[in-house]
């Protein structure tokens, strides 16, 4: 950890807890700087803020109350899930005081490189490719895995040395809260529409994943999704140097003919060979491999890795084989795009959908032509009656209606044949029946066991 004496005296508050909020106020306080933790939880419900008094750090839960600002704070830590139309976060903004997130501490007391990934889609599998390939055959150091990928960026941070890279996958909402965040290589996988209610516009959000690369100069490397056009266009404004990836044009970086995985030239791999499926991953894939290429990761390591990496959990994540059906995992799945991706990955005539969740007030229209050909679709949650409705449309001959993740797991099973698919991947979040996407994933992976247990 670089020795920063910047927050020595300053008076902080971190606005909010959980995994960053925590990390944040302890990194603060070793700092010397003088910190003031804020959480909506109650003091008796809130052993994270229990644990901070204990330190020393000065705690106050069960609300944001808007006079705390008038304590002449340096700056806030915001917590990335707290919306900037949060009366506290607008009130310290009108009062000019910055309003940072962690990331941008990791990066200030960082001593090694910083590797940025963002985008709508694909972020934790190209951050995950990433650090495997950056940590296949190393011989100094270690790539760490830090951010929104679960790893409180500026623990990760304190922690790293010289010799490392730290792989950073970072949110729109994370991105929001820098400052001077200067990553040594930054990624944009894609950019859809997302997160509209916490953003109000596409805009705003296409701003909030810009931002990753405003201090970035031309010593510093962009490598962004060339189908894109967007990116295309806003990479004119950048000062970074552009490295592309592309499935559909040669660039001058990772692309693909035919089946044909190259960079800059030279044959990487087959597409055939990735170990996991679906053309978005190749797009995973060829991200991946431009940072690796650009940290001078050998081809051959290159491919051996990627051959036998089988996905991230709750992404597209193989459960494996039971009775002659394949089982996967897409809880991650939490839009309509994402599963789209994800249908792209499998035969159709074999596969059955598992699918619903948090109603969020959108139709279901667009996933119509990815349902068509699909055997069966098998829908859950607030959102059943409208997947439904998208599933009829699309053709699909058997589609049924059940309570959540458990029971569709037992519905689709008794409708499926030997060498079907069955993939969960909701497009919806997973807030009305489930606190996470993670533990909606580990229900359908508890789900599928207890078959194996019934049927033996």
């Amino acid at each position: 950890m670089k020795k920063v004496t910047d927050y020595e005296n300053k008076k902080v508050l971190v606005l909010g807890l959980a995994k960053s909020g925590v990390s944040a106020a302890k990194l603060l306080h070793e700092l010397g700087a003088l910190v003031t933790v804020n959480d909506f939880k109650q003091f008796d419900q809130n052993p994270e803020a229990q644990d901070l008094l204990t330190l020393g750090i000065r705690v106050v839960t069960g609300g944001h109350p808007i006079e705390l600002l008038d304590e002449d704070f340096a700056f806030v830590v915001k917590n990335p899930g707290i919306p900037y139309s949060n009366p506290l976060v607008e009130k310290a903004l009108d009062r000019k005081i910055p309003v940072l997130t962690e990331v941008e501490l990791a990066y200030q007391i960082s001593e090694c490189p910083i590797i940025g990934i963002t985008g709508t889609n694909g972020k934790t599998t190209t951050t995950t490719m990433i650090g495997l390939l950056l940590n296949a055959d190393r011989k100094e150091g270690t790539a760490r895995l830090a951010g929104n990928i679960g790893y409180p960026a500026s623990t990760v941070a304190e922690e790293a040395i010289a010799t490392d890279d730290i792989v950073m996958e970072l949110s729109s909402f994370q991105l929001m809260g820098i400052q001077s965040f200067q990553p040594q290589i930054a990624v944009i996988t894609n950019i859809y529409e997302a997160h509209l209610d916490y953003h109000g516009n596409r805009e705003e959000y296409v701003k909030a994943k810009w931002r990753i690369q405003e201090n970035m100069t031309e010593k510093e490397c962009l490598v962004l999704n060339w189908n894109q056009k967007e990116l295309r266009e806003l990479s004119e404004t950048s000062k970074a140097t552009i490295v592309p990836f592309s499935t559909e044009e040669k660039v001058e970086g990772a692309y693909t003919i035919g089946d044909k995985i190259y960079f800059k030239d030279e044959l990487v791999m087959h597409t055939t060979e990735l170990g996991v499926p679906g053309s978005h991953n190749i797009e995973n894939a060829l991200a991946a491999i431009t940072v690796a290429k650009l940290k001078d990761v050998e081809t051959a390591v290159i491919k051996e890795t990627l051959q036998t990496f089988t996905g991230v959990p709750h992404r597209t994540q193989y459960i494996g084989k039971f009775n002659d059906r394949n089982f996967y995992n897409d809880s991650k799945a939490t839009n309509i795009l994402a599963t789209e991706m994800a249908l792209s990955g499998f035969k159709p005539e074999k596969l059955i959908l598992l699918a619903g969740g948090l109603d969020r007030g959108n139709s279901f229209e667009e996933l119509v032509p990815s349902l068509k050909k699909i055997k069966a679709v098998i829908v859950f949650g607030e959102t059943k009656y409208k997947l439904a409705e998208a599933a009829e449309a699309a053709g699909v001959s058997f589609i049924k209606l059940t309570e959540n993740v458990e029971t569709a797991v037992i519905e689709a099973y008794d409708y499926s044949e030997k060498d079907d698919t069955i993939l969960l991947s909701p497009s919806c979040a997973s807030w009305d029946q489930y606190p996470n996407f993670e533990l909606r994933g580990e229900a359908f992976i508890q789900a599928v066991n207890r078959l194996k247990e019934i049927e033996k």
